[in-house]
């Protein structure tokens, strides 16, 4: 995901009319809300590539132990990170530039997705969750290089998320960089499948699907700067989405990751990442997903705030003491230490925080 602060840079060139918006809805249309604020209680080591490459966290559940749940973050110039609940690296592969990544558990296997920048492919790796559960006891979980499977996708590949839907299956969906195609992929026989492409009206990245409420959300970045809400049908017609949100409203600069927490098979909450004023938006998981309010990840007491986030993943599932309502991870862009500024990393958050601090209860 790209920085609003560095698109600035080089949009100058391109657009100023398209500067002059984006400073104008950061600065004013949302200048005025005061998001509450909580703090992380713990965070992971620094990526290894300097500059932008933190990028897109996943967070595998064990049913079987959750207090041994792994995290997975993304280097979107070098690979994928495994951590543990306190933050702690436990896994690294060097895998070329993955950006997004997302899971699912199914028939008690574990799918891990991610889109590949270096090769354009929509990689796919199967577990039995019975291993992954096997290696989150030893502290020892990386991805192999070897992928399960591999589709050669059509675009230049971007965002990546994942579903189950009860007539498709797993699906997978893939954006384009610096264009509005998205791919609808579908897991089946051991394959993966193209089955449909749609236009999202510009460059999106963030997105989550809602299995129980067959929802596909979407940011899209750059120019409009919107929220999309696309209701699946069997007959895959994405030509009606929902706006859920944009700059005219509660978000600044490029909405960039989202995700769900779910309080019931079909209520909870969707979570954008508000890039441009560092904050995280709220809204009702289901129509007319009306907005909650805001909140930012201040510096807590071992733990530097967080800003410009791009990814972001929550889990509502009781993982342990720490976690007991669930647990929200973030992509921070600007680690620091004691003032010093580190290279980036991602945030872990108790989700009880954000209920209280929102008083969602």
């Amino acid at each position: 995901m790209r920085k609003l602060k560095q698109r600035f840079n080089h949009r100058v060139l391109q657009s100023k009319a398209a500067v002059a918006l984006a400073i104008f809805s950061l600065f004013f249309l949302n200048g005025c809300s005061d998001p509450v604020e909580v703090s992380a209680l713990y965070e992971t080591p620094q990526v290894i590539s300097p500059d932008d490459a933190a990028d897109d966290p996943a967070i595998w559940l064990n049913q079987a132990v959750p207090e041994q749940s792994i995290i997975l973050g993304t280097d979107k110039k070098s690979g994928v990170y495994a951590y543990n609940l306190q933050g702690e690296q436990i896994g690294y592969t060097e895998l070329g530039k993955i950006n997004n990544i997302d899971t699912r558990s199914l028939d008690s296997d574990t799918y891990i997705l991610a889109s590949n920048r270096t090769d354009q492919t929509v990689d796919l790796w199967r577990f039995a969750d019975l291993a992954m559960s096997e290696a989150a006891a030893k502290s020892d979980f990386s991805l192999p290089l070897e992928r399960s499977i591999q589709g050669q996708s059509e675009i230049n590949i971007y965002g990546a998320c994942m579903g189950l839907d009860k007539t498709f299956g797993l699906l997978a969906f893939i954006t384009e960089d610096e264009g509005p195609r998205v791919e609808v992929w579908q897991y089946a026989n051991n394959s993966l499948k193209l089955i449909h492409t749609f236009n999202n009206g510009g460059e999106s990245e963030g997105c989550v699907y809602d299995d129980e409420n067959r929802t596909l959300f979407i940011s899209e970045e750059e120019v409009n700067g919107v929220l999309r809400a696309y209701q699946l049908t069997d007959t895959l017609d994405f030509s009606s989405p929902v706006v859920i949100d944009s700059r005219k409203g509660n978000i600044g600069g490029d909405p960039e990751g989202v995700t769900l927490y779910k309080t019931s098979s079909s209520e909870g909450y969707l979570i954008l990442s508000s890039q441009g004023d560092s904050k995280f938006n709220l809204y009702s998981r289901t129509a007319p997903y009306n907005y909650l309010g805001s909140f930012r990840v201040a510096d807590g007491e071992a733990v530097d705030g967080v800003t410009i986030t791009d990814g972001i993943a929550a889990i509502n599932y009781p993982l342990n003491e720490d976690f007991p309502e669930g647990l929200l991870v973030v992509q921070d862009n600007d680690n620091t230490r004691e003032g010093d500024l580190l290279r980036q990393n991602f945030k872990l958050i108790s989700f009880s925080e954000v209920i209280a601090a929102l008083q969602l209860r």
